[in-house]
């Protein structure tokens, strides 16, 4: 049987995304750029092990790649972490089509507008992609939120914005290491997923402690 997605190279490889089986070259060409695979599919997850593996890293091609956040940073603003971590991974549950370009573009639009509070100012640029733009609406709401909640414990200091600032910018950076390029990728999106139980979607505040 010839392949239905280049009806050229035989089908040897099932496909979930399609339904049907695949050759492994439009496998390996289209997976997350014409074909959205899902998950949990283990040519998809094989792919992005290998990839990571040989993955070189240039700090200076990251965002923000002046500010480097310590690792310390991550156990010290956990809850802030996982508030964030939360917001995204419930956006992208509501909203299937959201990819890792999309969580990247809205982290780093918010993080340059905390950077210019935490310097007196107030400027703000949110992306033009209406999907984007809702996630950064959506993550702004979740900050405040957090703010509140918070506020609301009578042992518990004020958020401050650099520190919200810092926390947008670290995971601006770790969805940068994560990301492929493509434009269907989810892996940043998925590392997320895989640091929370599905019970933690009801509990942003469980101790979840996130790594580049």
């Amino acid at each position: 049987m010839a392949c239905p997605v280049c009806n050229r190279r035989k089908a040897q490889r099932f496909c979930p995304a399609k339904g049907e089986s695949i050759c492994s070259v439009c496998c390996g060409t289209e997976r997350e750029v014409t074909i959205d695979c899902p998950s949990d599919c283990t040519y998809l997850i094989a792919s992005r092990s290998y990839g990571q593996e040989r993955k070189k890293f240039d700090w200076s091609k990251l965002p923000f790649a002046e500010v480097k956040i310590p690792q310390s940073f991550a156990y010290e603003h956990v809850h802030l972490l996982n508030a964030l971590t939360y917001t995204i991974c419930v956006f992208s549950r509501d909203n299937g089509f959201t990819v890792d370009t999309d969580v990247i573009a809205s982290l780093q639009s918010l993080a340059e507008a905390y950077r210019t509070l935490s310097s007196g100012l107030y400027y703000e640029n949110p992306p033009d992609h209406r999907l984007q733009r809702e996630l950064y609406e959506t993550l702004k709401g979740g900050i405040e939120e957090f703010k509140k909640s918070e506020a609301q414990k009578t042992s518990a200091t004020s958020v401050r914005e650099a520190d919200v600032r810092d926390a947008l910018i670290f995971l601006t950076q770790l969805g940068a290491t994560y990301a492929n390029g493509r434009p269907k990728g989810r892996a940043y999106l998925d590392m997320l997923r895989s640091q929370m139980k599905p019970e933690d979607l009801a509990k942003p505040d469980s101790n979840i402690v996130l790594l580049p």
